[in-house]
């Protein structure tokens, strides 16, 4: 397994922080999920080509979805396991 996918495999069972450092070199914490229970409803188009680099996630403080480098990443947490929504 990749580091991708074990980062991504968390990202579904729980929302973490993220800090990593944006492209114009200011760190930033973003607390962030893939928890299909959080997650809005995906619409549009999903033809887009995936990079591998990149890891797109849902902003929990922004309620927005958002991205980062891979290798851009300076510490990761799991804050709590996302809850099933009832």
């Amino acid at each position: 397994m990749t580091k991708r996918e074990a980062l991504v495999k968390s990202l579904q069972k729980n929302i973490m922080s993220v800090v990593f450092t944006k492209k114009n070199g200011d760190e930033r914490t973003m607390h962030c999920t893939l928890s299909e229970y959080i997650l809005p409803e995906i619409t549009g188009d999903s033809t887009k080509k995936e990079n591998l680099e990149v890891v797109t996630v849902w902003d929990i403080d922004k309620d927005a979805w958002r991205c980062f480098r891979l290798d851009s990443i300076k510490d990761l947490k799991v804050i709590e396991k996302a809850k099933e929504l009832i």
